[in-house]
């Protein structure tokens, strides 16, 4: 006669929770097959955010852009000290979203686009933050009737457009903002709400 012992059920769950997390990230090469739309001008929308909300390490920004790559709207918050996780990403995107726009469900084909910002510490190349922050964006776009665009990094090294290739030393998690004043054409404040309302009118003020 031989004995053995099934698998617990918390040991069962926690593997099972386990596998999921770990599917809720993308990977570069699923990230450049998805069709993201590129940016026509990165740089000018990194700055302009970078000047709107100054991130620094572990703050996410999310903006929403018009066809013409103008500004709709955008907040920003802070990571939480957790693992990372596509699903719970997707969930804080999706609440930041639903601030500071209405909801693009009734289009048959979104025309706006929502693009993530992301300052962390590290170089540019991908990691598995990334990934989920990645997956949250692709998710949190599609329950809110948006197009899911570019995932942006920017470190002390400078910004990088992850998948496409694209970058600069400038700005980077440690400089200053840019004036207003130095841009070809001030843009509009972004429509804000929640607690990212503050931080962009301390921006706007600077």
């Amino acid at each position: 006669m031989t004995f053995g012992f099934a698998p617990s059920s918390a040991a069962s769950l926690s593997t099972s929770a386990s596998a999921a997390s770990a599917s809720r990230l993308l990977e570069p090469a699923e990230w450049a097959a998805a069709g993201i739309p590129l940016l026509r001008n990165p740089r000018e929308v990194v700055s302009g955010l970078h000047t709107r909300h100054h991130p620094k390490p572990a703050t996410a920004v999310v903006a929403v852009l018009d066809p013409e790559e103008r500004l709709l709207a955008s907040a920003s918050f802070i990571r939480r000290p957790a693992p990372a996780d596509g699903w719970m990403f997707r969930n804080a995107l999706l609440s930041q979203l639903r601030r500071v726009i209405p909801h693009d469900l009734r289009r048959r084909t979104p025309v706006r686009t929502a693009v993530l910002l992301y300052c962390r510490d590290g170089d540019a190349r991908w990691t598995e933050e990334d990934g989920a922050w990645m997956w949250g964006l692709r998710d949190a776009c599609t329950l809110h009737g948006l197009r899911c665009g570019a995932y942006i990094t920017l470190t002390r090294d400078g910004w990088q457009v992850l998948g496409e290739g694209r970058g600069g030393r400038r700005p980077h998690a440690d400089s200053a903002p840019e004036p207003f004043a130095t841009s070809q054409s001030p843009p509009p404040l972004p429509r804000t709400g929640g607690a990212a309302s503050e931080v962009l009118r301390r921006a706007a003020a600077r």
